[in-house]
């Protein structure tokens, strides 16, 4: 697969998460897998990008008002350090690919699964948001991405905080996530692909725009569902390949 091409993948998807606050290292690794990239380049350009667009998301939406930390810091105490040992866990390539399989495809459902109307206004139990933050950070740490796309669905389901003000939780939440699974293993920098200063522009330029659309409060439906259909493809791909 092409630069260009990929370049225009990683574009989509940093529209499309970054409007709810999210990094995209799901959909950065859907497009990788497309591209027959390695695993061990896959994690940490994956967690590179989410740092990248998850910062800028962070920055807009605390800016604008929309964070509750309350809801913030039990997960991310929980997340971090699994994060960081997460990331330190080495998989074999197939294991990996088993494991990004199945993320790929649950996270394809949630793209186009309806969200519930808002009902923020609960307390999160301390150790009930401990707890969610250790298996999504283990989880995140291992297979290379922030972790947003698994907290945001329970937050608001659970009436912890509005929509909106959740995607300034998720925003900051992959941040620390992702600047913690890639410590895990810093030697997987190494691995980096030439490629990355324009797969991080086109990135860039895709959150910029996203988190635009996010404050305005579009949903470009249209991408949800092509990008459902890229991780479901991917997912297959991964689980075929040895």
């Amino acid at each position: 697969m092409q630069i260009e091409f990929l370049a225009l993948l990683a574009f989509g998807v940093a529209v499309l998460y970054s409007s709810v606050g999210h990094g995209g290292a799901s959909g950065y690794l859907a497009a990788m897998a497309l591209a027959g990239m390695a695993p061990a380049e896959m994690k940490p350009t994956a967690l590179a990008l989410n740092i990248l667009v998850a910062g800028l998301g962070t920055l807009r939406f605390l800016r604008a008002g929309l964070f509750e930390w309350r809801a913030f810091w039990p997960c991310a105490v929980g997340s971090i350090p699994f994060a960081f040992l997460g990331g330190a866990t080495v998989t074999a390539d197939v294991t990996y690919k088993r494991i990004l399989a199945v993320v790929l495809v649950l996270v394809a459902i949630a793209l186009v699964t309806p969200i519930a109307k808002d009902r923020g206004g609960r307390t999160m139990p301390v150790w009930i948001g401990v707890g969610i933050g250790i298996v999504i950070g283990f989880v995140s740490g291992l297979i290379g991405v922030g972790g947003g796309i698994f907290l945001s669905p329970i937050i608001i389901l659970s009436g912890w905080a509005s929509t909106r003000a959740t995607s300034g939780i998720a925003a900051l939440f992959i941040l620390v996530n992702s600047v913690a699974g890639l410590a895990g293993n810093l030697a997987s920098l190494k691995a980096l692909p030439d490629s990355l200063p324009w797969l991080a522009a086109a990135a860039f330029v895709g959150g910029l725009i996203g988190t635009e659309l996010g404050a305005r409060r579009l949903t470009p439906q249209w991408l949800r569902m092509l990008l459902s259909v890229v991780m479901v493809i991917a997912a297959f791909k991964l689980a075929t390949s040895k």
